[in-house]
C-alpha cells in the first residue's frame, strides 16, 4: 500500500506540471485554433531565467517575477513577429511557425546561458512530508496548488469575464467578433503571453524537483499536448485532468512495468486518443464557440 501511494503522490506532482502545460496549449487553441509546440520552451525559460538571475544576487521570489515577465514578453514577440504576419496561413503553416519558434528558443537559451542541469532551492525546504508511509517533497504541493490555481481562474477567466469571451469569439469568427468591437490582434496578445506566463510559472514551481536545461522543452511540449488531447484539447477542466491522469499512468508504468516505457506512455497515448476518440475524454465532436 505504501508503495502504490507512493507512485500515486510521484504521478500527480508530474502531472500537475503536464496540466500546467497543457492548459497553456488550452489558451492559445482557444484564442486561435493553432497548437503552441513552442510552449515547452516557456516552462525552460521560467526555470532557466529564474536560476541565472537568483545566482546573479537576486532574491528568488523577485527572480522567479522577472522570468515570468520575461517569459510572457517572449510570447508577445513571438505572436506579433512570427504568428500575426502570417495569419491568412493554413492552420498546418502556423503550427510549423510554433515548431520553428521552438527550435529557435532552444538554440538561443544554449547560446545565452549553457548546456548544464541546474537548480535553485525549494520554496518551502526540501525536507519530505510523510503520508501514511509514502513521501512528497513541499514543493511538490507548490506545483499542485499552481494547477488549481491556473485552472480555477482559466475557468473564470472564459466562463465569466467579457474579455475571456472575447477570446473565444476571436478564435470562433475574427471579422464577426471585429464587427462588435473586439480587437483580435490584442486577443491574440493577451492569450500568448499568458499562455507564455503560465509555461514560465511551470517552470518555476517544478525546477527544485526535476532540475532545467536548455533542452527541457521538447519533453514538456509534447508531453503537455498528450495531456491536452487526452483531456480534449481546448477545454480547461480536460487539459487539468488529462495531465494528472499522464502523470499518473507514467508514475505507475515507471514502477510497476519499467521506467524504460515511462516516456513512451506520452506518444502512445497521443496515437490511441487521435484513432480512438479525437476529441479527447471532454471534448465534443463539434464544438460551438461564443
Amino acid at each position: 500500500m505504501p508503495e502504490l501511494l507512493q507512485y500515486l503522490l510521484s504521478g500527480v506532482t508530474v502531472g500537475a506540471v503536464y496540466a500546467l502545460v497543457a492548459l497553456g496549449f488550452t489558451l492559445i487553441y482557444n484564442a486561435s485554433d493553432v497548437v503552441n509546440f513552442a510552449q515547452g520552451e516557456f516552462v525552460m525559460l521560467g526555470g532557466m531565467i529564474t536560476f541565472f538571475a537568483w545566482q546573479a544576487g537576486i532574491p528568488l521570489p523577485l527572480a522567479a517575477l522577472l522570468a515570468i515577465l520575461a517569459a510572457a514578453t517572449i510570447g508577445v514577440l513571438l505572436n506579433k513577429l512570427a504568428i500575426e504576419p502570417a495569419r491568412g496561413a493554413p492552420v498546418a503553416s502556423l503550427i510549423i511557425i510554433t515548431i520553428g519558434a521552438s527550435i529557435f528558443l532552444r538554440g538561443s537559451a544554449q547560446l545565452v546561458f549553457d548546456k548544464q542541469l541546474h537548480r535553485f532551492p525549494s520554496f518551502s525546504g526540501d525536507d519530505p512530508l510523510r503520508v501514511f508511509g509514502a513521501t512528497m517533497l513541499p514543493q511538490g504541493l507548490w506545483v499542485i496548488a499552481g494547477a488549481v490555481a491556473i485552472f480555477v481562474v482559466l475557468w473564470l477567466f472564459f466562463a465569466r469575464t467579457l474579455t475571456g469571451k472575447a477570446v473565444l469569439a476571436t478564435a470562433n469568427n475574427r471579422i464577426a467578433a471585429s464587427l462588435v468591437g473586439i480587437n483580435p490582434n490584442h486577443m491574440m496578445t493577451l492569450s500568448f503571453a499568458v499562455s507564455a506566463a503560465i509555461g514560465a510559472l511551470a517552470g518555476v514551481l517544478v525546477t527544485p524537483i526535476t532540475l532545467t536545461s536548455y533542452d527541457l522543452g521538447v519533453a514538456m511540449a509534447l508531453k503537455g499536448f498528450a495531456a491536452a488531447m487526452l483531456g480534449g484539447m481546448g477545454v480547461p477542466a480536460g487539459a487539468l485532468i488529462g495531465g494528472l491522469l499522464l502523470g499518473l499512468i507514467e508514475a505507475l508504468t515507471a514502477g510497476y512495468v519499467s521506467s524504460v516505457y515511462k516516456d513512451a506512455v506520452a506518444f502512445v497515448l497521443i496515437l490511441v486518443i487521435l484513432f480512438a476518440r479525437p476529441q479527447g475524454l471532454f471534448g465534443r465532436k463539434a464544438m460551438d464557440r461564443v
